[in-house]
């Protein structure tokens, strides 16, 4: 699989509906079918891609491991941290609250260029499966500065943001 990031920004009905579901293969068809083909398709500005960046980023902004509850809340929200509403293997579905979300905004603002190279340079090569390097760092740099805007809008809107990722 890609292993692709990309975060949503969700308004309540969207929330409640894909909270409704009994299990996670209904989850994650109305995922596929509805939130990413209706958001992707005409409402660009309500999502926002990590592609692969989104592992380095995790560990870049909590304390270099890839886990559920690392790190410190806001920046340990901004990828896994949240409400985890999908329990397969071959998905990642965490969402944060819109009162989550506003801290999370006002958190990554701050976070400068160097504040993540330190992060990045406490990830486990071995644990990470990847050299570190500055390139990897650059391409994880440019992701997280691409998603400032996303995060500021679904802040200002009280949205949802859900985070999602194929395995």
């Amino acid at each position: 699989m890609a292993c692709l990031g990309v975060l949503f920004s969700l308004d309540n009905s969207a929330v409640s509906k894909l909270k409704s579901f009994e299990s996670d293969e209904e989850r994650l068809n109305y995922l596929q079918e509805n939130i990413e083909e209706s958001l992707m398709t005409n409402e660009p500005e309500r999502y926002a891609e990590f592609d692969k960046s989104w592992d380095a980023l995790h560990r870049s902004l909590t304390d270099g491991k890839l886990e559920w509850a690392n790190g410190s809340f806001p920046l340990n929200h901004v990828i896994l941290g949240g409400e985890v509403i999908y329990f397969e293997d071959d998905y990642i579905m965490s969402l944060k609250t819109p009162d989550q979300v506003i801290k999370i905004a006002e958190a990554i603002i701050d976070v400068t260029q160097k504040d993540l190279r330190e992060g990045y340079n406490k990830i486990d090569s071995k644990d990470y499966g990847f050299d570190l390097t500055d390139e990897d760092f650059e391409y994880t740099w440019t992701w997280f500065q691409e998603s400032l805007e996303f995060w500021k809008k679904a802040a200002l809107e009280n949205r949802y943001v859900l985070f999602t990722a194929d395995q």
